[in-house]
Formats: C-alpha cells, structure tokens, sequence
C-alpha cells in the first residue's frame, strides 16, 4: 500500500531567475545569455573630443550580421576587430556607451529585464517586434564608410529607449 501525502496548501517558492542575481556571481553561460541580441553595441560610436559625449552611428561594424543582429565570428571578433569591446562584470560597470536597453546596463543599474527581453519573454524575436534591434537599422558597415564621413551617420535612436517597447521595471528585492 502506498502512503498518499496531503497538500498543505503552501506552493513551492519559484526560484529568483538567474539574471536578477549580481552580475559578477553570473556563470558564463549565463552571462553571455544575458546579452538580448539587439545589436545596438556592434554600432560605431564616435566620442567628441571636446565633451566626452558618445555619438552612436548607423554604421555596423564589418562583423555585424543585420539578418541575425549578432556577431558573424563572435568567438574570434576580438583578433578581427581591434576595437571590439568585450563586456565582462568588471568593465560593464564603467562602459558609459552601453544603449539604455541594454541588460547588462539595466542590471548594472538595479533595473529588472523588460518584458521583451528573451529571457523574460521566451522568445527571441521579440525584441525585434518591440522595435529595440538593428535589424534594418543600420545604413552601412565601417568598412564602407571612411573615417571622416562618420559624423554623417550620426543617429540618436540607438541611445534612446524606443517609444513602442515597455520599460524596465526595478529590479525586486530579493
């Protein structure tokens, strides 16, 4: 005979989601997931030598896929692009050109990830849909654009949060 156990009516806690735990305690999956796939930090940014202010562009640089939003050689972008910035929890906490959007950035500041976010929403294609990706964004790839001609790519949009995508709320306390 089988012994029946009786509901007790409490319900399991549901276990904090691993994005919301301190950046520098993620593992290294979960960091790299963490990254929404919006392409925003793959944009030439210009820093104005007078004020410090970062100037985002619509140029992508010459790894950017604009299909996918993602990086074509991700694992060797580094060695072929020899101002690719790779985000670590130590230098997150300093970068200033980091999009608004950016979960990285959110977390940094305390904030919780947006719903649509992939990890919150599931599904990858959503940012797209909440108009945060590049995907048909950008106008050119840094190697088609010389140097002095990208002021003229300046664009704001990349460092705004976009009208149409909710925002991110607090973060909750644990």
């Amino acid at each position: 005979m089988t012994q029946m156990r009786r509901n007790s009516g409490r319900q399991a806690a549901t276990p904090e989601p691993f994005w919301r735990k301190p950046l520098g305690a993620l593992t290294r999956r979960e960091w790299e997931a963490l990254c929404d796939g919006c392409g925003r930090c793959c944009l030439v940014k210009l820093e104005d030598e007078d004020t410090g202010k970062i100037h985002f562009t619509d140029v992508a640089c010459k790894l950017f896929d604009s299909g996918t939003c993602r990086c074509r050689d991700y694992a060797r972008r580094a060695r072929k692009v020899h101002d690719c910035v790779k985000l670590t929890p130590e230098n997150v906490e300093t970068i200033a050109w980091l999009p608004p959007t950016c979960a990285y950035r959110l977390r940094r500041e305390g904030r919780d990830l947006p719903a649509w976010h992939p990890l919150v929403s599931g599904d990858p294609g959503s940012v797209r849909r909440a108009g945060v990706s590049c995907h048909e964004k950008v106008s050119a790839f840094e190697e088609d654009v010389a140097i002095d001609d990208l002021p003229d790519f300046i664009v704001s949009w990349p460092g705004k949060w976009p009208k149409g995508a909710g925002r991110a709320p607090k973060a909750r306390k644990t």
